[in-house]
């Protein structure tokens, strides 16, 4: 029974037609959750195929959960977060096209940063998202938790729905 089952996994795996990210002109959008040490909100992004394996997009997220402080409340400068960012896709390296891991860069608001995910198609238009966003080097060092600075400038992990636009 076991195998029949696997079988028949991988015969539908196969039959899905989707595929991750196609190159030039690709553009993709993801909505999901955002969370990290002390707070948890949403994110949004858009990436723009530039080539082969090369997208750019933007990312930009607010939090709503934040762990407050009696002595001080965050401003809304302190739970928004925007960056640009730089990915290569490991789709065609991999050999599984409806799987799309992608290492890439960012740059923002409150770091210079690294990011790695993880796209799953499951139809042309839908998928799922995974992704662990890090600071390289941050542009205030005294990120004091009780001032908040700390928040969109450590690690953070985002999980969520993907949509291919094109």
């Amino acid at each position: 029974m076991k195998k029949i089952i696997t079988a028949l996994f991988l015969i539908a795996i196969n039959l899905v037609n989707a595929q991750a990210f196609k190159g030039k002109g690709d553009d993709k959008f993801s909505v999901g959750a955002n969370f990290q040490d002390g707070a948890s909100g949403i994110q949004v992004s858009y990436d723009l195929g530039m080539g082969p394996n090369i997208s750019l997009g933007f990312t930009g997220g607010y939090l709503m959960g934040i762990d407050e402080n009696p002595l001080y409340s965050p401003e809304f400068t302190d739970k928004i977060d925007f960056k640009a960012r730089f990915n290569a896709h490991l789709c065609d390296v991999i050999g599984v096209k409806q799987l799309d891991v992608y290492p890439g860069l960012n740059i923002g608001l409150r770091n210079f940063g690294g990011h790695i995910g993880a796209r799953y198609f499951f139809s042309d238009g839908f998928g799922i998202f995974t992704e662990g966003v890090f600071p390289i080097a941050k542009y205030d060092k005294n990120t004091d938790e009780l001032q908040y600075q700390h928040l969109n400038n450590q690690f953070t992990f985002n999980i969520g729905a993907v949509f291919s636009m094109n």
